[in-house]
């Protein structure tokens, strides 16, 4: 009884507004109606229904779930529009975009130290404007702007990013059906900025340009030709690892004080690389992998375990086995510190 007297004094209610004065013949009415019951005799729960009505009587609660609300009106034709509310999205307040938290769906984890995410979702937030392709015969996500070209291979150890090289040491990866990287790859990726309050924990990113520098740009082409042929002279039948391992070792000594300064430079080095002083390396034709894991090396790809040596090689009584510490081996060659 209590419902219907309601629900008429609804009509009537509506009805006044769309007679009262000041009402556009074509403007919608609504009336907004909050009806709170009391609780039961047997203890159950307090019940609130919310609905956007016009002379009709609110849904009953049994048919609106938790996270939704039904808005209904009459239209100025007098039809009926229903619709219903997206339920709030869950957001996470640890990483950050700009100031504001993402998404809680991006797949994020932390595997010693690196965080991962997804990387649909990641770019879609970074970027809305990127179009994201997925090649199943190839196993390769495409992600492109009108700044950024990104390709990512599930199980290859690098992004491709406007024809830079970006090291992803455990692989691109394929978990629940989405392509998964590492943030700090990505992050570089779109030439925005990442940085970390150790305070709360919290990852922040800033968004740059959208695209990083193309690979014609930032690749120093005489340095790529010589890390690329030593790489090639040296390891070229090693895996990825060995020959960025064997690049780092070059790029190091490149670094320290005690070498010089260019990587020509340390190549022409007495007693170092007797292939360049005979002239056979500069006539070298380096393989794919070489020239890829020069371009990973000269974008910061660091194999760890051999991070910071400064010596390798492949014999069994070299002068380094003698007179430097031994840090790992990787294939077929030694590194030392």
């Amino acid at each position: 009884m209590k419902r219907k007297l309601f629900s008429t004094l609804l009509c009537a209610f509506a009805l006044l507004l769309l007679m009262g004065a000041g009402v556009e013949q074509d403007s919608a009415a609504a009336a907004i109606v909050i009806e709170e019951e009391s609780a039961s005799a047997d203890g159950s729960a307090q019940v609130l229904e919310t609905g956007i009505q016009t002379g009709i009587e609110a849904q009953d609660t049994e048919e609106i779930s938790a996270d939704e609300i039904y808005l209904e009106a009459i239209n100025s034709d007098g039809t009926q529009t229903s619709v219903t509310a997206e339920p709030a999205v869950a957001l996470d307040h640890t990483l950050l975009v700009n100031g504001q938290p993402v998404p809680a769906d991006m797949g994020k984890t932390v595997e010693q130290g690196t965080t991962y995410v997804a990387l649909a979702a990641m770019a879609q937030t970074l970027d809305p404007s990127v179009t994201i392709t997925w090649d199943g015969g190839s196993s390769t996500a495409a992600v492109q702007s009108a700044v950024l070209d990104l390709t990512a291979k599930v199980g290859q150890q690098y992004l491709v990013a406007n024809g830079r090289y970006l090291y992803v040491p455990e692989g691109v990866r394929m978990e629940a059906g989405r392509v998964v990287v590492p943030l700090k790859e990505l992050v570089k990726a779109f030439d925005a900025k990442l940085s970390w309050d150790p305070a709360d924990g919290t990852t922040s990113i800033t968004t740059g340009s959208g695209g990083i520098a193309s690979g014609d740009s930032f690749y120093n082409q005489d340095d790529l030709f010589w890390l690329s042929r030593v790489v090639y002279a040296e390891s070229g039948n090693q895996s990825l690892d060995g020959k960025i391992a064997v690049a780092n070792v070059v790029l190091n000594r490149v670094k320290s004080p005690i070498f010089p300064n260019t990587i020509e430079g340390v190549l022409a080095q007495k007693n170092q690389f007797p292939t360049y002083g005979s002239g056979s390396l500069a006539k070298r034709t380096p393989n794919e992998g070489s020239i890829i894991a020069a371009k990973l090396a000269m974008d910061g790809a660091v194999v760890e375990e051999a991070a910071g040596a400064l010596y390798f090689d492949s014999a069994s009584n070299s002068w380094a086995s003698r007179n430097k510490t031994h840090i790992t081996t990787i294939g077929g060659h030694k590194f030392y510190g």
